[in-house]
């Protein structure tokens, strides 16, 4: 079993995507952007998405993965699951939970 936990300062995501326009795009599957962006507020949820990648990605020892290739998606009750190049990751669960100021991911695979 392998885990991965990662915290991220939703601010700082917010003010770096502004700097740079081609970030969300880059970390981000046309998917979960279009998620995020129909939110009231898309940054803690960009956050949130953020942090999931990177616990995933420490889930897998630090696989060479680009980040797109590794998504938040959610499954029919709504919880939020992983998706990798295009596939359903059944043996990674994912935690996901923001505040006002940060969000973490917490991820296990089994």
């Amino acid at each position: 079993m392998e885990v991965g936990v990662d915290l991220v300062e939703i601010g700082r995501v917010k003010r770096f995507a502004r700097r740079n326009p081609r970030f969300l795009a880059r970390v981000f599957t046309r998917e979960e952007i279009a998620y995020c962006k129909a939110k009231k507020d898309p940054w803690p949820h960009f956050a949130v998405r953020f942090a999931a990648k990177e616990a995933v990605y420490k889930t897998l020892g630090k696989a060479e993965i680009p980040l797109t290739a590794i998504s938040v998606a959610r499954d029919g009750a709504g919880r939020p699951t992983v998706v990798i190049s295009g596939k359903p990751a059944k043996k990674i669960k994912l935690s996901l939970s923001h505040g006002r100021e940060h969000a973490v991911a917490f991820a296990v695979r089994l």
